[in-house]
């Protein structure tokens, strides 16, 4: 009962658990990987932006798949990111959906506008 309280306050503690399993892979990696993943992991959480616990649990699950498999592989981080990490930290990101906070921002910034449009009429 205390748990279903807990998570109605702080989210879903399952995800939580996952998110710090994928966390704990990603601190496991061998450098270089390990700086960079934490670096790109840093950016996703600032950039990514998503409120939907699901898409970002699965998010960081195969961002972890993508590093401990380039370090197995001994892949260079530059092969990964190519010449651009921002773009490909945006565009991994950006191939998960789901609600993220900047929609709702987005939503609120179009209603203003349309109010004040209505006004001016």
């Amino acid at each position: 009962m205390a748990a279903k309280w807990i998570e109605l306050v702080t989210g879903s503690l399952e995800q939580k658990k996952q998110y710090k399993q994928a966390k704990a892979r990603l601190d496991a990696l061998p450098e270089p990987y390990l700086a960079v993943a934490t670096a790109f992991n840093r950016y996703l959480m600032y950039y990514g932006g998503v409120t939907e616990g699901d898409t970002m649990v699965q998010m960081f699950t195969d961002f972890a798949d993508l590093w401990e498999r380039a370090a197995v592989d001994g892949t260079p981080v530059s092969e990964i990111v190519g010449e651009d990490p921002v773009e490909f930290a945006e565009s991994f990101a950006q191939a998960y959906g789901g609600k993220r906070w900047i929609d709702k921002e987005r939503d609120r910034l179009n209603k203003a506008i349309d109010k004040a449009k209505e006004a001016e009429s």
